[in-house]
């Protein structure tokens, strides 16, 4: 089971079957609203064998393609 904190994804609830594999440890949001892309990035942190959280990853860090 995975759960999402923060962000437009806030308190969404994943179960993932064993068969797709072990969960990504980050994921990316694209939240498409008429206006410009927001993008919102999720780390994620085990609890259990069987159970992560996915958190918001902050906008203060700054992305690797800058510059």
């Amino acid at each position: 089971m995975l759960l999402f904190v923060g962000g437009p994804l806030d308190g969404r609830v994943e179960v993932r079957e064993a068969r797709h594999g072990e969960p990504l440890p980050t994921i990316t949001h694209t939240h498409l609203h008429g206006g410009p892309k927001v993008v919102h990035r999720y780390d994620l942190r085990s609890l259990t064998d069987s159970a992560g959280v996915y958190h918001l990853r902050s906008r203060t860090q700054p992305d690797d393609d800058a510059g």
